[in-house]
C-alpha cells in the first residue's frame, strides 16, 4: 500500500501538464471574462456610431433629397458629384462651405486659446490655500455642470437688444456704446458665440488643469523660491513645462468639441444662422435638413470627418515627437 502510494505521487511529479491542463480553463475564464463584459457596451458602441457613419458615408455618393426619403435606398447613385460640388468653391455650395469652414476655424481657435488661458489662470491661481477657496472652485465649475440647453438659452435673453443684461450693463450703465447692439444677428453674432462657447468651455480646462497641478511637487516651487524665482519664472519653468502632457490631450479635446459644437449655435440662432456664425456644424444641417438634399449634407459630414482625422493625426505626430526626447 505504501509502494502504490509513493508511486502515485512519483507520477503526479512527472506530469505537471495534467495540473496545468486542469488550471488553463480557470486561466481561460480569468481572462476572457473582462472581454466578455465589455462586449455589451462595444455591440452598443458599433450601434451608436459606427453603423450610422457607415450609412452616412453611403448616403454620400448617393442623389438622396426628399423624394427619395422614404426609402433611400432607392435614390440614384450620384458617385462623386456630392463631394465634387462641395469642394467647387467658385460654386455657391462650395462658397458657402468655404466661408463656413473659415468662421469655423476662427472660432476654434479663439475659443479654445481662450478657454486654456483662462482655465490655466483659474487654476494656478486655485492652487495656494485660502479662505472660500472650495466654494469658488464649486462656482468655477458651475457653467459645465449646467444643461447646455438651459445655459444657452439664458444668454438668449441676456443678449435681447430691447431688454437684455448685455445691453443694460454695456449701454445704459457703462455707456461704451452709443446705442444698444444686436448680438444675435449680423457681425456681433460672432462674438455673442464666442463669449457663449467660451464661459460653456474653460471651466473644463479649469478641472483639468487643476487635476495636472496636484502631480507637481510642492519642493520645486520651494526650491526655486529659495533660488529667487518670481512667481512668473516659477509658471514659466515649473508648472507649464510640468503640464505639456496634460496641456497637449486638454487642447486636442478642446477642439473637437469646439468645431463639433451644434448645440451652441443652434440654441442661440435657430435653424438659420447669422452668416457672421455660420460654424460648419450649422451649415451641414441646414444643408441636409432645410435644403432636404441630404446626399450632399452627408459628403460635407464625410469631408469634415476626414479634415477632422487628419488634423488629429498631425497632431498627435507632432506632439509625440516632441515628447519622446523628453521621454527617453
Amino acid at each position: 500500500m505504501t509502494t502504490t502510494v509513493t508511486e502515485q505521487a512519483a507520477v503526479r511529479k512527472e506530469s505537471p501538464g495534467a495540473a496545468d491542463g486542469r488550471r488553463r480553463p480557470g486561466r481561460i475564464r480569468r481572462i476572457g471574462l473582462p472581454y466578455l463584459l465589455l462586449l455589451p457596451a462595444l455591440i452598443l458602441e458599433l450601434l451608436v456610431h459606427l453603423v450610422p457613419m457607415v450609412i452616412g458615408i453611403v448616403m454620400s455618393f448617393k442623389e438622396l433629397t426628399q423624394f427619395y426619403i422614404r426609402d433611400w435606398g432607392t435614390a440614384p447613385w450620384a458617385g462623386l458629384d456630392n463631394y465634387a460640388m462641395s469642394v467647387d468653391f467658385n460654386a455657391p455650395v462650395g462658397e458657402a462651405l468655404l466661408h463656413s469652414f473659415l468662421v469655423t476655424v476662427a472660432f476654434t481657435l479663439l475659443s479654445v486659446g481662450l478657454c486654456w488661458l483662462i482655465g490655466t489662470a483659474a487654476a494656478i491661481s486655485m492652487q495656494d490655500s485660502f479662505r472660500g477657496r472650495g466654494l469658488l472652485r464649486a462656482l468655477f465649475l458651475v457653467p459645465y455642470a449646467l444643461p447646455v440647453y438651459a445655459a444657452v438659452i439664458t444668454w438668449v435673453f441676456m443678449f435681447q437688444h430691447d431688454n437684455g443684461l448685455v445691453n443694460h450693463v454695456l449701454h445704459d450703465q457703462l455707456h461704451l456704446t452709443d446705442k444698444p447692439s444686436f448680438w444675435l444677428i449680423g457681425d456681433n453674432s460672432f462674438y455673442a458665440l464666442l463669449t457663449v462657447s467660451v464661459w460653456k468651455g474653460w471651466p473644463f480646462a479649469f478641472l483639468i488643469v487643476m487635476a495636472g497641478l496636484q502631480n507637481i511637487p510642492r519642493e520645486l516651487y520651494e526650491a526655486a523660491a529659495l533660488d529667487g524665482a518670481g512667481v512668473w519664472q516659477q509658471i514659466r519653468r515649473i508648472t507649464l513645462p510640468s503640464l505639456s502632457a496634460v496641456n497637449q490631450v486638454l487642447v486636442l479635446v478642446l477642439f473637437l468639441w469646439t468645431f463639433n459644437d451644434f448645440s451652441t449655435p443652434y440654441v442661440l440662432f435657430g435653424k438659420a444662422a447669422p452668416e457672421a456664425a455660420d460654424l460648419v456644424s450649422v451649415h451641414i444641417y441646414q444643408a441636409s435638413f432645410v435644403t432636404w438634399n441630404f446626399g450632399a449634407g452627408s459628403a460635407m459630414s464625410v469631408l469634415l470627418l476626414l479634415f477632422l482625422l487628419i488634423v488629429t493625426g498631425v497632431y498627435l505626430a507632432v506632439t509625440s515627437r516632441g515628447r519622446r526626447p523628453a521621454d527617453a
